[in-house]
């Protein structure tokens, strides 16, 4: 009989995204890595950055276990976006080691810690996060940020794939996923046309509270 270890799993997951979004910039160059990719600008080593703040914040300040690490804008500790991009002086050395570090520094907390744990988050009285409830949260952003990561490799290079181990994609040629993409944009034109009144948009969910 399997006898689980929540606290293992949940490590498990959390660096297998780790992992994910550090091999998305595996290959590339400078100008790739930092190139902004949509019209808000995500870009790959930003996305790097902001999760080394992340992991300094959530595993680090919330259970009183400082660690240097780039500020967090939303923090109210820095000007907007200043975490989610890397200046010219940023080495790419310097934002993946730091991530590095960060990440060993949060795993210390993890194996210190009981998943019962609580921490606070600084400046609002009352909010505690157990750690289990940290590490879930930790999980959800960098497997979001993972999945950006995998659109802009892709718009960047056209590289695709879920790990280096196994791509997790469809097998098929560059003829193959041409004519794909073709049968899903026929399909929404059809779509379109069947259905021209549709509602445009659906209706945004609450805000839901980080913790």
């Amino acid at each position: 009989m399997i006898t689980p270890d929540f606290k293992a799993d949940l490590r498990v997951i959390l660096q297998d995204s780790r992992d994910t979004l550090l091999w998305k910039l595996d290959g590339l160059s400078e100008y790739d890595i930092r190139r902004p990719m949509t019209p808000t600008g995500t870009n790959l080593l930003g996305l790097v950055k902001h999760l080394a703040g992340a992991e300094a914040f959530y595993f680090g300040t919330v259970f009183g276990r400082p660690v240097d690490a780039p500020e967090l804008w939303i923090a109210g500790d820095a000007e907007p976006n200043a975490d989610l991009w890397a200046t010219p002086d940023e080495t790419r050395e310097q934002i993946v080691g730091d991530y590095r570090r960060i990440c060993a520094h949060s795993d210390t907390t993890i194996e210190a810690l009981p998943l019962e744990a609580i921490g606070r988050l600084p400046g609002e009285p009352g909010r505690e996060m157990t750690l289990h409830r940290t590490l879930a949260h930790m999980i959800y952003e960098t497997s979001r940020h993972a999945g950006h990561a995998d659109v802009v490799r892709e718009l960047v290079d056209g590289s695709v794939g879920q790990r280096a181990a196994g791509d997790n994609m469809a097998p098929g040629d560059a003829s193959w996923w041409a004519e794909h993409r073709e049968k899903v944009e026929q399909a929404a034109k059809e779509a379109a046309r069947q259905r021209p009144e549709g509602a445009r948009g659906t209706a945004r969910p609450a805000t839901t509270d980080p913790q």
